[in-house]
């Protein structure tokens, strides 16, 4: 049995300090008509429960206009929104990590979410890139 490996998401490494990233990030968001719904502090979060880890920041974005025809397309598309952004260190990099919208579709083969899954993300491809 041959197993086909989904991309399911994109990652860019940065030069920029992780914070200097986080704000590159929300930035680009702005710009590209997107707008920033929460940043779960993950590093914070693990301090909390006595837990270290290196900086990590899981960035919700949303679009009204695109969240709106994905849910009328299909209610259950909300499991997968807001789109997610992740700056964080990893073995001393910083990277930018995009949830690939498209990858959505392949959990709704037949509610045809292609055409708005497809141009949000060449919209957050674009975000990430600039933000880099």
């Amino acid at each position: 049995m041959s197993s086909t490996a989904i991309k399911f998401e994109e990652t860019v490494t940065t030069a920029k300090s992780f914070e200097e990233a986080v704000e590159a990030v929300t930035s680009e968001v702005a710009k590209a008509g997107f707008r920033v719904q929460h940043i779960h502090d993950v590093q914070a979060t693990f301090r909390e429960k006595g837990s270290e880890r290196d900086p990590y920041k899981i960035i919700e974005v949303c679009n009204i206009k695109y969240a709106k025809k994905a849910l009328d397309i299909d209610p259950l598309v909300g499991l997968m929104m807001p789109c997610k952004i992740n700056v964080y260190e990893d073995k001393g990099e910083t990277k930018i990590s995009l949830m690939l919208p498209s990858a959505m579709s392949l959990f709704f083969p037949h509610a045809g979410l292609e055409p708005v899954a497809d141009e949000v993300e060449g919209i957050l491809r674009q975000v990430i890139e600039a933000a880099r």
